[in-house]
């Protein structure tokens, strides 16, 4: 009775509601669960150049742009696995802050259903875009905390903050509508010639002073080829690392590349330009042959731990040259490598997907009272006269602005699967050091890892390199807890250890 019943209304039922049960009842992940699953990418770029006039950052007087020498982009790399999906974005500014990431992966999430903790967003750190920040007197309030989710600054985005945050969400968006069946593979090369520490021991104590009336051991672009020169005061990651992403047809679909080479500079002073981060994309792309009507390669070029390196060998003469001569020449050497890299790549049809992010409660960097008393009485005296150093007035309004920061910070720290290729991203700028030491005891085949993620907390020194001082110690510039270095290589290898667990622990 029941099976007549059943055929019968079989009988009178209608295509689409058949179809319609098939599709309630988990025919098609029936289907899919009995296949092997698919490994699909897709890539996109969006171009987030803002108005002339907008302040260049990058030093402590940002100028107006005048004039784009080449645009700007947002770069979106989405891979999925069949069951996990990931997108690993690229803008070409100097920082992000973290009010413009989160609304960003809300949008991400809103739009296409990517969870927040599957995305990353970072900056190249071209110190030739628009700022993103509020730019007066440093604020710091850039370093906001969150408070179950939500920003603690009532203030809205700005309109380009919000326009960053909007095309970060279209890029994804457009990348997942250009999802096809790809292969993908990872390798590295060696470029050694092109970065330097850029901080250095040194003799004479005038170029050692600090903005709090102290003095340091070391000195971060110091005069070059010197006798006051004595050594550099930490290593460079010659290394250029890159993941490759292709269609079943062998079609060049994205390359992300990561190098720890803070940036090359020397363009035009008033002018927008992403930097040898987007000569390198161009340049791979045409290496790659993947600059064809019709397919959107996309290459990309993510920052590595470079927060105390520079392109400059301060041992030597400075050479001058034409702006972007230097630039262009890194690039191309980079892109080089890694085409010269890409040739012995082993392609694989389907890698694993696994992603991690977790918010670090973190103290932020406090002045000690002494150098506190020095700050507000420095800021109580009329300026002018010799000062002990050139930007003690600066850094003595951050300091007391420093206050103003929430007494905890939480810090997002973010790690990815990719097969045997893991990387792992924090909101600073990670001393290189510790993306070695994040090489050296990985439980995966290859790693690297992309600063400046998810947000901006200004320098993250060692606490070794705290000890001998320089620019990028000073409070004010360094925004974290000194121990924050070890915390995040810490949390970073829990994060590889639990997506990895079959590896042996290095």
């Amino acid at each position: 009775m029941i099976v007549s019943g059943l055929c019968s209304w079989l009988g009178r039922a209608s295509l689409a509601g058949i179809v319609t049960l098939w599709a309630w009842t988990g025919g098609p992940r029936l289907r899919a669960a009995e296949s092997t699953p698919v490994f699909r990418a897709g890539a996109d770029r969006a171009d987030i150049t803002p108005d002339l006039g907008t302040p260049i950052p990058g030093g402590f007087a940002p100028p107006p742009a005048t004039f784009i020498h080449d645009p700007l982009f947002v770069k979106a790399l989405v891979l999925d696995d069949g069951t996990t999906r990931i997108a690993i974005v690229v803008c070409d500014i100097a920082a992000l802050p973290l009010a413009v990431c989160d609304e960003a992966k809300r949008l991400v999430q809103a739009q296409t259903g990517v969870p927040v903790s599957h995305v990353l967003i970072s900056a190249t750190h071209t110190h030739s875009a628009g700022s993103p920040f509020r730019m007066e007197n440093g604020d710091m309030t850039n370093m906001i905390d969150r408070d179950g989710g939500t920003p603690v600054s009532a203030r809205a985005l700005s309109p380009y903050q919000a326009f960053i945050a909007k095309r970060v969400a279209d890029s994804v968006q457009n990348a997942i509508k250009r999802l096809e069946p790809a292969r993908l593979g990872w390798g590295a090369g060696k470029v050694p010639d092109q970065v330097f520490n850029r901080r250095w021991f040194v003799q004479a104590e005038k170029n050692r002073r600090n903005p709090f009336g102290g003095v340091d051991q070391v000195r971060m672009n110091p005069a070059p080829a010197t006798p006051d020169l004595i050594k550099p005061a930490g290593p460079t990651d010659p290394e250029v690392a890159f993941l490759a992403v292709q269609a079943r047809d062998g079609r060049p679909l994205a390359l992300l590349a990561n190098y720890s080479l803070h940036y090359v500079g020397r363009g035009g002073p008033t002018d927008f330009s992403a930097d040898y981060f987007g000569m390198f994309s161009e340049r791979i792309g045409e290496l790659l042959g993947g600059n064809r009507p019709g397919t959107p390669f996309v290459g990309i070029m993510s920052n590595g731990t470079s927060a105390d390196v520079t392109g400059n060998d301060y041992s030597k003469p400075t050479k001058v040259e034409p702006p972007y001569v230097k630039m262009r020449r890194v690039a191309n050497i980079v892109a080089a490598e890694v085409y010269r890299a890409y040739q012995s790549v082993a392609f694989q049809d389907w890698v694993k997907l696994d992603a991690r992010y977790e918010e670090l409660p973190l103290q932020p960097r406090r002045p000690t009272p002494e150098m506190l008393t020095y700050a507000k009485a420095l800021l109580a005296r009329p300026a002018g006269g010799q000062p002990w150093h050139a930007q003690e007035r600066l850094l003595a309004h951050w300091m007391v602005q420093s206050l103003e920061v929430p007494g905890r910070l939480r810090v997002p720290v973010q790690a990815f699967r990719i097969g045997d290729l893991g990387i792992g991203s924090a909101p600073v700028e990670i001393f290189a050091e510790m993306g070695l030491e994040l090489k050296a005891r990985t439980p995966f085949a290859k790693t690297f890892t992309i600063s400046l993620a998810n947000g901006w907390f200004g320098y993250m020194p060692t606490p070794a390199q705290h000890e001998v001082g320089g620019y990028e110690t000073w409070c004010g510039i360094n925004r974290l807890e000194k121990e924050a270095a070890p915390k995040i290589v810490t949390a970073l290898l829990g994060m590889f250890g639990s997506m990895r667990p079959e590896a042996p622990r290095p």
